[in-house]
């Protein structure tokens, strides 16, 4: 399945039945006036929320989703059926707005979760209800009404409790793997990861598990859509919690400018990013530098963070960071 995180879709409710123009016309009841029933509603189109989908891949392969139409009404005094409902499955954490004018309609945050977006039209009256004291016998019903129809702008924002972000290459799809049962691509090259990926991390048999999200590799100018950051930015502002790793075995540059240029990224994207609860984390400590690891701890020491050093490779410090984690995920429930 190719992970997609925004889709244009066309939905359409139901149009409604047309009423319908009828007499009764039975033994022994001579001018029974008018029994033209009503038409059937038309069906609506409702997003449900589907806690097994992570992207709105099978979205691409429908060019327009109707629901069903209500049918005529009857003589006799019977109304139509109205249309079946249209329930379009959407992964949950999907934001819902009007591609046309930009109006937010609303997010699918739980299990079942359903979302009108697009109502079905109301069934036309049948001529039984047009009878007066003075026109006993209307030839006249209503049609049915047009269903709502409109084009929407879907936004997949990935709910993970924790967010691990970091410049390519830090280890964040390594760490991913080790703490949880998620098998992301991992080699030496950037923009190894090209998709988020999510795991369920279980610290402990009396622990509450939490999801842990590996966020594709941030660079300067991702805000702006530079590189493959931008393209993710948006899955970080539904975390509670941000893993910050930073390479401590790089060669190039020092560690206090690669964690600035993802901040910088983090604040111009959504200031309050910078501003969530976060970790600092020096990974890949079995081959670090020591110039490296003295200029992160005091980084971190400064901008009063958490820190931690871990080795994926060997496990050294994974506890340690896992159990942080888990502590606040208790804290903030």
């Amino acid at each position: 399945m190719i992970f997609l995180d925004e889709a244009v879709v066309h939905v359409r409710g139901g149009r409604g039945g047309n009423g319908c123009v009828a007499f009764r016309r039975e033994k022994f009841v001579p001018r029974g006036g008018p029994s033209g029933g009503d038409g059937g509603h038309g069906g609506s189109v409702y997003l449900v929320g589907e806690g097994r989908l992570n992207t709105l891949y099978h979205l691409q392969f429908q060019s327009i989703y109707p629901a069903e139409r209500g049918r005529h009404g009857m003589g006799a005094n019977r109304t139509g059926k109205s249309g079946a409902d249209l329930e379009i499955r959407v992964p949950l954490g999907t934001v819902v707005a009007d591609a046309e004018s930009g109006e937010a309609l609303g997010e699918i945050l739980a299990e079942g979760e359903r979302l009108q977006v697009a109502r079905g039209g109301r069934g036309g009256w049948g001529n039984q209800h047009f009878a007066t004291p003075t026109h006993q016998a209307p030839r006249r019903a209503n049609p049915g009404e047009e269903g709502e129809e409109r084009r929407l702008r879907l936004e997949l924002k990935l709910l993970a409790d924790v967010g691990v972000v970091g410049l390519p290459n830090a280890g964040k799809s390594t760490l991913i793997s080790v703490v949880s049962a998620a098998k992301p691509k991992i080699a030496d090259y950037p923009f190894t990861t090209l998709v988020p990926q999510l795991g369920v991390v279980a610290s402990g048999p009396l622990e509450r598990p939490f999801v842990i999200a590996d966020l594709p590799g941030l660079i300067a100018g991702a805000s702006q859509g530079a590189g493959l950051g931008h393209q993710f930015l948006r899955h970080v502002e539904r975390c509670r919690v941000l893993v910050h790793l930073v390479d401590l075995a790089a060669f190039e540059g020092s560690a206090v400018a690669d964690l600035a240029t993802v901040e910088r990224e983090l604040a111009e994207f959504d200031a309050r990013l910078i501003e969530r609860q976060r970790l600092l984390v020096g990974s890949k400590l079995d081959a670090a530098r020591e110039e490296r690891r003295s200029e992160l701890a005091a980084a971190a020491r400064e901008r009063g963070l958490p820190y931690f050093e871990i080795s994926a490779a060997t496990g050294q410090g994974i506890s340690a960071v896992v159990a942080e984690l888990a502590r606040r995920m208790e804290a903030t429930s």
